[in-house]
């Protein structure tokens, strides 16, 4: 139907060109040369209207399955927008066309016209969805632009956000590029935020302060990423097809996360591996004030975590679990996934 309508229209114009040439040339016999006009410029019409009918089709077949998963809903609110703004510019460039030719020649022009500015300003405004909804003044996430993934920079994990030093490393200006927080970790973040368990509700709630901190940060580049990958229902898959895909670098402080994603070819950054080589190490003898959140796995044995995530395994403080205790330190190990303390309580 759509390469009907579109052959039809251009048919009626270059008829009507084909119509006034033969009748502008000064022939022997005008009526032939008017008719023969005409038909020539038919036939080219109506093969001419086919093709541009059928590439034009399949572009409108093919929106929904390209541009559309492609596409935020700022993008498309800002296409929606492109779209009338490029109409109503057409309309204003097609007025001339309506005052200097002849209705059988202006109208399919001025809709072709229509048609052409209205994709063109479609097109324009959603490449430039950032800036629109910059001037109209609508943001999405507390400030955070959401758009989707076209450039590398960063792609930050839930246990990067619940870490929180991420947001040390954009104070210092570390992570040079954008950094991206996929929509479906903000959706764990806040599942964690909401859960019954206190320490989980704890960890979620940091790594959603985290975030709204790291938009605060002086000349940070952060952004909503839309991207839902919906093949995977496991968010560390997500991540890794999400990176993979746009080469970015992925920070995490999940080490099996890390290892999984070094092991396709994809950068990471762990937070927690820096800080561990910068940082004075804890050692035996010294003191801490911890909260002890759970048992351990052995009869007696309470766990505590201190802020950076590093676990703290205390002797006697199973009964103990929800309590916070100050803790002498009596031996330290390095593991696959970090540093592990032992210590006792201490009055």
């Amino acid at each position: 139907m759509i390469v009907e309508i579109v052959r039809l229209l251009i048919t009626l114009a270059l008829t009507a060109v084909g119509y006034r040439t033969g009748l502008a040339v000064h022939a022997a016999n005008p009526d032939t040369a008017q008719v023969l006009g005409a038909i020539l410029g038919a036939g080219t019409g109506y093969v001419l209207g086919g093709v541009l009918g059928r590439r034009f089709h399949s572009s409108l077949e093919d929106m929904p399955k390209v541009v559309v998963p492609r596409s935020s809903g700022p993008e498309l609110f800002a296409g929606a927008f492109g779209l009338v703004v490029g109409m109503f510019v057409g309309l204003v460039v097609g007025l001339p066309l309506i005052i200097f030719l002849p209705p059988e020649i202006w109208l399919p022009l001025a809709v072709l016209v229509v048609v052409v500015f209205s994709i063109a300003g479609a097109r324009l405004f959603s490449g430039r969805a950032d800036e629109i909804l910059a001037a109209t003044g609508l943001r999405r996430r507390g400030g955070l632009v959401t758009r989707s993934l076209d450039a590398s920079g960063y792609l930050l994990d839930s246990s990067a956000a619940i870490d929180g030093r991420v947001l040390n490393l954009a104070r210092l200006g570390l992570l040079r590029g954008r950094l991206w927080i996929p929509e479906f970790v903000i959706d764990e973040l806040q599942g964690l935020a909401d859960a019954k368990d206190q320490d989980r509700r704890r960890r979620g709630r940091r790594g959603l302060d985290v975030l709204e901190a790291l938009r605060d940060v002086q000349g940070s580049d952060v952004a909503v990423l839309e991207e839902t990958v919906p093949e995977f229902e496991d968010v560390d898959a997500k991540l890794i097809v999400v990176a993979g895909r746009a080469e970015a670098s992925l920070v995490t402080t999940d080490h099996n996360l890390a290892k999984a994603a070094a092991a396709r070819g994809i950068n990471v950054v762990n937070p927690q591996v820096l800080a561990d080589a910068l940082k004075v190490p804890v050692a035996t003898g010294d003191h801490l004030h911890v909260r002890v959140s759970r048992a351990g796995s052995e009869p007696g044995q309470g766990v505590a975590f201190l802020d950076d995530g590093t676990m703290v395994v205390v002797e006697d403080a199973a009964e103990l679990v929800g309590s916070e205790i100050d803790v002498e330190i009596t031996a330290t190990t390095r593991t696959a996934v970090g540093r592990m303390l032992f210590g006792r309580q201490v009055s």
